[in-house]
């Protein structure tokens, strides 16, 4: 473990942004508390400038300069929270940044950091993908001396991100059971678990990932960083690729677990933190909470905190987190239904298959150039998981033909 990346590190972090970022507050989740029966917190980090915890990473490091690396200004390569969180600190540290950005960057997200950066800021396009920009913005900082901002394996970046930890510890009355937070990187788990475990070592601190993107347990289980073969990329504020290998040498010795979180219950936390809550949180934002409905290897017995790392999310995006949600809760399915060509097949379907409350919420032939031969793709909504039973009973009983479209097939990607 580095000697910069110490709780004393994080001490001196609080001190420097307390004046920069916000003290965003612990509130309580009537919802959880309610459901598990324990009092749960959110550490609103969507309330955060920037509306992520990213911000504190970034203005920590680059605040840290000395006179000749400021003159030198800074790079970075992201097209979310850690860019807006950089482009943040060079304006109010008054420091050339340069961020670079894949060419499918959302145009909202381009303008987005060119508003917060202003001047100070000089946006390049490089690439078609997030590991062109990357691997670009590294080569610009061997090229011109700019100092590289890393996301989250620089100690410093950790430190930041560790202020989080100590917030809550600051703001929790009483004692705290369980503190549950969302892993990417690992920057932000690794600095909020040094914190709690030097002042707080009965805390239980958990890590939650999303499931198509376990690159922590990955490295737990190698013994090190490793690149993950492939990468889900909805819960884009965690899908990374490889751990840093600052932050994973901090987990592995202090973490006591860590949960993958299945995409459709992320989008189904989503939803809920908007209905109940009024939370609009981007995916990685709903990690923490989502993990805290799961079980656990030990269940919390007391007060539980969940970070809400950001909310910068894409309203946009919400058709696609409602589908998800619907498939994962077993209330959403899709067949392949062989209609012959003869009076009655359809109306057959609607009233020997389909039960009461059951609808059909996508009807599409597969062969629009030919239906006499094609299947046509027919999605189901249920009023209840429980009632698909009887749905697939009453489908091996038909005359129809009628396959399900399975949710790991190949064909099932191109729906959700």
């Amino acid at each position: 473990m580095s000697d910069e990346l110490t709780p004393a590190a994080i001490f001196r972090a609080g001190t420097r942004l307390r004046q920069v970022v916000r003290r965003t507050p612990l509130e309580t989740s009537s919802r959880l508390t309610g459901e598990l029966g324990i009092p749960v917190r959110f550490k609103r980090e969507d309330l955060q400038v920037c509306r992520s915890y990213k911000v504190r990473g970034a203005y920590n490091l680059i605040s840290s300069l000395d006179a000749g690396e400021r003159e030198r200004g800074v790079v970075c390569a992201s097209a979310g929270n850690h860019a807006q969180g950089v482009a943040f600190a060079c304006r109010e540290l008054k420091i050339k940044g340069r961020v670079h950005l894949p060419a499918n960057t959302p145009r909202q997200k381009r303008r987005r950091i060119a508003e917060i950066g202003g001047a100070w800021v000089e946006p390049v396009i490089t690439g078609s993908s997030f590991d062109e920009a990357s691997a670009a913005s590294k080569a610009d900082s061997e090229r011109t001396g700019a100092v590289y901002v890393h996301p989250f394996d620089d100690p410093r970046t950790i430190a930041g991100q560790g202020t989080v930890g100590l917030e809550i510890a600051e703001q929790h009355d009483g004692p705290i059971d369980t503190v549950i937070v969302p892993v990417g990187g690992g920057g932000l788990l690794a600095g909020v678990v040094l914190w709690l475990k030097e002042h707080f070592p009965e805390v239980r601190v958990i890590g939650a990932e999303p499931a198509g993107a376990a690159s922590m347990r990955a490295a737990l289980d190698h013994g090190g960083p490793i690149a993950l073969p492939s990468v889900d990329t909805f819960v884009d504020g965690a899908a990374v690729g490889r751990v840093g290998e600052a932050g994973f040498r901090v987990v592995r010795e202090l973490v006591d677990e860590l949960v993958a979180v299945p995409e459709g219950a992320v989008c189904t936390e989503m939803i809920e933190l908007y209905q109940t809550e009024g939370i609009i949180a981007e995916p990685a934002g709903a990690l923490a909470s989502a993990a805290a409905r799961l079980p656990l290897v030990r269940p919390p017995r007391g007060p539980v905190v969940c970070v809400v790392s950001g909310g910068n999310n894409d309203l946009s995006r919400y058709g696609e987190v409602v589908e998800r949600s619907l498939v994962h809760e077993g209330l959403r399915h899709y067949f392949l239904v062989t209609f012959p060509q003869e009076p009655g097949a359809l109306r057959h379907f609607l009233d020997d298959v389909l039960d009461d409350g059951q609808d059909i919420v996508a009807f599409e032939y597969v062969k629009k150039n030919n239906r006499e031969t094609g299947p046509a793709l027919v999605g189901i909504e249920l009023d209840r998981a429980d009632e698909l039973h009887g749905l697939l009973t009453r489908m091996k009983g038909s005359p129809l033909q009628i396959e399900q479209v399975s949710p790991g097939s190949p064909l099932f990607s191109f729906l959700v």
